[in-house]
């Protein structure tokens, strides 16, 4: 059986290659003997660290400067065409494509002609070559360009299996007009990943472990013009609240899920300098996690979260780590809602370190009925998960499935 999976990995991106990683495991799991490729950002770095064939999804690169000059006046639309047509060369027939979790159906940080046209044009080749398409446990929305809810929408439609992390996905969807009917809804398969033995070490005076996740966050759209304001004010917010946290003799970890993120925990680390002493500086450390698996490990050792990237706030939940959620969009709000923590879900627009602080205190307070809640709705998202597995097991992975023709939902 030859499966095909498509997504935005190897960038850097602890949660994307986390979701990779999950369906991986279970692939490997089901059909051993499958071939499996990865139409990834970054393919040297997949291959390498998950064992397994890769290729670029963005097309080859303009290597001739005038050819460069000409795509960039012409809106990039040359280099695209050149997609389309490098993967109708390149793409070999799959008996199945799988684009397994993450947030790829929504424009967070992106124009049209980015990841939106890129899922679009892979959809489109597999369709063409008769290839059956899962989107599984999909985040979705919002789409705020015209053009990348045109070619989302249009990816989606060509699928025949979707699955969404989240009530808001799959109603987004059927806002964009999607037929929704034989959709499915079920975890993020992050949180199917093992789980580390936790490691909490108990201090002195009621001090905690608590976990701060810092992100390079700078609005929705891509090049915002208020950018370099809505990421002043978020660093600023957050050294304020590390410094009280500090001040009440709790030890930090700061916490990153991306690459481009370790330039937000400099510039914190810099106000915190002039804000902390010496003596309480030394009680942050500054997590080296490199993967969901790593930023689980360091996770097991916290006894609180507070975070800011969405797979942060999986690998915090799925350890049953009571968690605070500054987020950035609804999907922050709705996995807070499963886990009956949405008292403590803000936006990181939005959000008063004042009334952060106060959370903190309310789930030290309380912490032990919050772990039960959350430990109620992990053993749910187990049950959940389990019953995908064996639905994408029946349609797709049996040796029947791979001669069953491909129903496409519009």
């Amino acid at each position: 059986m030859r499966i095909t999976l498509l997504g935005q990995f190897g960038s850097g991106n602890s949660g994307n290659d986390g979701s990779l990683e999950a369906m991986l495991l279970y692939l490997r799991r089901m059909r051993p003997d499958a071939d499996l490729l990865c139409i990834c950002a970054s393919p040297t770095v997949v291959s390498a660290k998950f064992n397994i064939r890769a290729m670029g999804a963005g097309g080859p690169p303009l290597t001739n400067a005038w050819m460069r000059q000409l795509d960039k006046l012409l809106g990039k639309v040359p280099r695209r065409l050149m997609l389309l047509v490098s993967a109708l060369l390149s793409f070999d027939k799959a008996d199945l494509m799988i684009i397994p979790g993450t947030g790829i159906l929504d424009d967070f940080q992106e124009r049209w002609f980015g990841w939106p046209f890129v899922v679009f044009c892979w959809c489109l080749v597999a369709r063409l070559r008769n290839t059956r398409i899962a989107f599984v446990s999909i985040g979705a929305g919002p789409m705020k360009s015209r053009l990348s809810r045109w070619f989302l929408r249009s990816a989606a439609q060509m699928a025949s299996y979707r699955s969404y992390r989240d009530d808001f996905s799959l109603n987004y969807m059927k806002m964009i007009g999607v037929d929704v009917s034989r959709d499915h809804r079920y975890p993020d398969i992050a949180f199917d990943l093992p789980v580390p033995v936790p490691h909490r070490q108990n201090q002195a005076n009621g001090a905690m472990n608590i976990g701060v996740g810092v992100m390079d966050y700078r609005g929705w759209r891509h090049n915002d013009p208020d950018s370099v304001r809505i990421y002043t004010t978020y660093i600023h917010k957050l050294s304020r609240l590390v410094s009280w946290l500090i001040g009440e003799g709790h030890r930090i970890t700061l916490l990153m899920g991306d690459i481009t993120d370790r330039v937000a925990c400099a510039d914190l680390m810099f106000l915190l300098t002039d804000m902390l002493s010496e003596d309480e500086l030394a009680q942050i450390d500054i997590s080296s996690a490199a993967t969901l698996r790593d930023i689980m490990q360091q996770m097991a050792a916290i006894d609180l979260a507070v975070v800011s990237r969405y797979h942060g706030a999986v690998c915090s939940l799925k350890l049953g780590n009571p968690t605070i959620s500054i987020g950035y969009a609804r999907k922050f709000d709705d996995l807070m809602t499963d886990f009956d923590q949405e008292r403590f879900s803000r936006h990181i627009d939005t959000f008063e370190v004042e009334e952060v602080i106060e959370l903190v205190k309310e789930i030290l307070a309380g912490a032990g009925a919050v772990r039960q809640r959350i430990a109620r709705a992990n053993d749910r998202f187990k049950r959940q998960l389990s019953e995908q597995e064996a639905l994408l097991g029946r349609e797709f992975l049996s040796i029947d499935a791979v001669a069953t023709p491909q129903r496409v939902t519009t």
